[in-house]
């Protein structure tokens, strides 16, 4: 498939005081990570999606959380997380694996689980914020839209 870009002079965005070209696609190897970020305005320039990679330990779990109006979308590479939300009646539990993608609405709490006692788990997550937004919350709760924005 090609694509063409409309030729514009846009201006290169600053990026740990190295001036990166917005019309050169960048290659981050895997050693390369700056932490978890992998695409990331510090690392390629990006403005708009931040992508990176994420361990968790065997027999773990994070607290219940949101991530602000920051949309997360999470590609499993191995390991059988769980991701706990609740859907008003009760807490739902999604079972993922290996080749498995999960989409976390903006606002909606939850946690992810790795109950393995043995294998860690390895996703990679793509969101819609450059900031690292996680508002923990005290319990799970269903996401209704009429909630004041500091309840979320």
């Amino acid at each position: 498939m090609t694509t063409h870009a409309p030729h514009g002079s846009g201006s290169a965005p600053e990026t740990g005081g190295q001036e990166l070209p917005v019309n050169r696609v960048r290659h981050v190897r895997s050693g390369e990570l700056d932490g978890y970020a992998a695409i990331s305005g510090g690392m390629v320039g990006s403005r708009r999606l931040w992508m990176g990679m994420v361990e968790n330990p065997p027999a773990s779990s994070t607290d219940n959380h949101h991530h602000g109006d920051s949309e997360a979308g999470v590609y499993v590479v191995s390991g059988h997380p769980v991701f706990v939300y609740h859907d008003g009646e009760r807490e739902v539990r999604i079972e993922a694996g290996p080749g498995d993608f999960v989409y976390v609405p903006p606002f909606v709490p939850h946690r992810e689980e790795n109950p393995d006692p043995d294998e860690p788990v390895v996703v990679v997550i793509a969101r819609t914020t450059q900031e690292p937004i996680k508002v923990s919350v005290p319990e799970l709760y269903q996401l209704t839209g009429t909630e004041p924005r500091e309840a979320r």
